[in-house]
């Protein structure tokens, strides 16, 4: 834990020397996905974002407890609580139970993460679950006269609040601006100022999803629950809180002042967002009915996809960018990402039938720490690749034999090539599967036939061979000590 990891804190709009608040524990908090339909790749980018964070933070030697929680009731259709409760409404029009949406879609999404080889985090708490604990918390400030019970509703003071602290600094939102820009809305006569929202709402009579409080049957607001969960499991002051840029207002920074009206200070020390996933320009959502679901990419069933990708394809895409910069989709692009991610995993292949040499005629030794200053200089996952592409021409450079490496070398290069390949970047060789595999073993049963021919001097069917598998994509390579292949 002697590295000098980095951190852009959107708090402070500044990036940070990374010091735990009680090393070497880390508490790091997430929001998680609404579980009303299938995930698409707007949620992949956030997952494989602090999931590269998780796996960086472990690999440090810190001991992470990661908080990912699942929202599974209080998020209305608008971010003025006003609307149906999303799952709710999916339940109605698909008659089924508010839970059977939630769980149909909670697993959905686990298999998703799984494909994408998305570490689960330590503890995944709902909304639904945590009901009492998000009641306590409207309590308590309630009692500290930053809210105000309405007709059976709570909701936050705003403008109390901001005469002791500051409401806006995360986003850069200033209270006096948003005063002189917001007008009264129909139907949020319930609300003293338009800005204020929603701690407890009390449930209409058709509302499904409801839960007795003191102030009446109904449900909590959508920020409450993470502000209850996270105090509950990482402590009423923690290290990091990540999630998507578009949480930053009004989800996050309703956040901060209900955890600092509850607790009289701030919970999260370091705030980390993620940047969007778009198409031509507009970002994805499920709002805009502009996005792929990751089953239709990795199906190709889409009309924007001129082909399947594979998970490990998707997410290459995603590490290949840094996570605060803008990720426009494109069939290009995934394309582009599924070739660097087979020269990838085929050097890693590479790699482990390397022979040692007597001595190297290479230096390996800048490898791991340009990796690991690209991952201190706030998780610079496209760095670390090209790091690691400059790595694959030396792999490719000893099996050719143009350059040699002792055994120590090749073994610290295997080492170094596994840790960030696999462990930090969170890669998996998906072209390792039953179908690939078979493949290869029936290509290797040809070449082996086309090397008793060569023996033989048989010469038109060794060519034969050779010419019809160029003519399928498969590239014969001869070498001295036997022959290789690939496909183009």
């Amino acid at each position: 834990m002697d590295s000098k990891f980095s951190i852009y804190n959107t708090l402070t709009r500044s990036k940070e020397q990374f010091v735990p608040l009680k090393a070497p524990f880390v508490g790091l908090y997430v929001c998680g996905p609404t579980v009303y339909g299938d995930p698409h790749l707007g949620h992949a980018r956030p997952s494989i974002t602090f999931d590269l964070l998780f796996r960086y933070l472990r690999s440090l030697g810190y001991k992470v407890r990661y908080v990912r929680n699942i929202t599974d009731v209080g998020h209305l259709e608008s971010d003025a609580d006003e609307g149906e409760d999303k799952i709710s409404k999916k339940a109605r029009l698909e008659q089924l139970e508010p839970m059977e949406v939630a769980q149909y879609y909670t697993d959905r999404y686990h298999d998703a993460m799984r494909a994408l080889n998305v570490l689960s985090p330590s503890i995944e708490p709902h909304a639904s679950g945590h009901i009492i604990e998000q009641i306590e918390m409207t309590r308590e400030i309630l009692k500290n006269g930053f809210a105000y019970e309405s007709n059976g509703s709570v909701y936050f003071d705003v403008e109390a609040y901001n005469q002791k602290h500051h409401y806006g600094k995360l986003s850069g939102r200033v209270l006096d601006d948003m005063l002189s820009n917001t007008r009264a809305l129909d139907g949020q006569g319930d609300k003293r100022n338009p800005f204020d929202f929603a701690l407890w709402k009390k449930a209409s009579p058709e509302h499904i999803m409801r839960w007795p409080s003191p102030w009446s049957e109904g449900f909590p607001g959508w920020h409450m629950e993470c502000s209850a969960m996270s105090t509950r499991y990482l402590g009423e002051t923690f290290d990091i809180h990540g999630g998507g840029m578009d949480l930053m207002f009004p989800h996050h920074e309703c956040e901060i002042a209900q955890s600092t009206a509850a607790c009289g200070h701030d919970a999260a020390r370091y705030w980390m967002h993620n940047n969007m996933v778009t198409i031509n320009g507009q970002k994805m959502g499920k709002s805009l009915g502009n996005f792929i679901t990751l089953e239709q990419l990795t199906t190709g069933n889409h009309p924007l996809l001129q082909q399947a990708y594979t998970p490990m394809t998707i997410r290459f895409f995603i590490l290949q960018a840094h996570y605060r910069s803008t990720l426009d989709f494109s069939n290009e692009a995934l394309q582009a990402a599924e070739k660097g991610y087979e020269r990838l995993m085929k050097a890693m292949k590479t790699l482990s039938k390397l022979k040692p040499s007597p001595s190297s005629s290479i230096d390996i030794s800048d490898i791991e720490p340009r990796c690991q200053a690209a991952m201190d200089d706030d998780l610079n996952s496209p760095i670390v690749i090209s790091v690691l592409f400059d790595a694959v021409r030396l792999i490719n450079q000893i099996y050719d034999g143009q350059q040699t490496i002792s055994a120590t070398d090749l073994d610290e290069l295997r080492r170094v090539m596994h840790l960030y390949v696999f462990d930090i970047l969170g890669l998996r060789d998906d072209l390792a599967g039953d179908n690939n595999r078979l493949l290869g073993q029936l290509i290797d049963t040809v070449l082996d036939i086309r090397m008793q021919a060569k023996s033989a001097k048989d010469w038109v069917t060794s060519d034969r061979i050779r010419d019809s598998l160029t003519s399928l994509g498969v590239k014969v390579k001869d070498r001295k000590d036997g022959t290789d292949w690939e496909l183009e």
